[in-house]
């Protein structure tokens, strides 16, 4: 599978933005989906996921600003993101494994998420 992200930019701490994640070559309900993060000069770091089941889980630093869904109509994984803090800039990675073989997993090429104070 081919993963696309887009939805990234500059916005003012407080704002909104929303990221895409698109999929070529596979259904992305075959998949576990999870965001990462990776600020500069840091680890990347887990933001959200989509498990198995449809059970979502959320890092502590986003949890109840973030909601992530899927349309599995449009093969497309989203990651809402609200009340966006300067600490939440980095480039922001969707991530797909598939239900089948959990030991492989697939990256997009990431989109740039800036939040200015």
């Amino acid at each position: 599978v081919q993963l696309v992200e887009s939805g990234g930019g500059l916005v003012q701490a407080g704002g909104s933005l929303t990221l895409s994640c698109g999929a070529s070559g596979s259904a992305l309900s075959a998949f576990e989906i999870t965001w990462y993060r990776q600020p500069l000069g840091k680890r990347r770091e887990l933001v959200s996921s989509i498990r198995r089941g449809g059970w979502m889980d959320y890092a502590d630093a986003v949890r109840g600003r973030f909601t992530m869904s899927r349309d599995d109509a449009k093969n497309m994984v989203y990651l809402q993101m609200n009340s966006l803090k300067p600490e939440d800039t980095g480039v922001y990675y969707c991530n797909a494994v598939p239900k089948w073989d959990l030991s492989r997993e697939f990256w997009g090429q990431g989109t740039q998420v800036t939040v200015s104070s």
